[in-house]
């Protein structure tokens, strides 16, 4: 399976982005799925995970901020983000199960 991920951009502080992954085959229910995000010079931090059962995970920066939401139907897996803050750049790379996406750029302007 392949991952395309994209959706992200420069948006103001305060502003919101809607970032999607979709993948070339079928997801399942049962693939856990994610956000993971770098900064520059930053390790790559989990920013949100899905797993069977809908049970969602959140990185602390981000609660109440984020959703992380599947589609089976449309093969994708999105991430809503509100309320961005300048720390929130970096580049978003989604997973599925073992399947890694090549990640897209988000961009907060203060």
């Amino acid at each position: 399976v392949q991952l395309q991920a994209y959706g992200g951009g420069l948006v103001q502080a305060g502003g919101s982005l809607r970032l999607s992954c979709a993948a070339s085959k079928r997801i399942t229910v049962t693939n856990r799925v994610g956000w993971y995000r770098q900064a520059p010079g930053e390790n790559r931090e989990l920013v949100a995970s899905m797993m069977r059962g809908g049970i969602t995970e959140y990185g602390a920066s981000v609660k109440g901020r984020f959703t992380i939401s599947r589609s089976v139907a449309d093969n994708t897996v999105s991430l809503q983000m509100n309320s961005l803050k300048p720390e929130d750049t970096g580049r978003y790379y989604c997973y599925i199960g073992q399947t890694w996406g090549q990640g897209t750029l988000v961009t907060v302007s203060s």
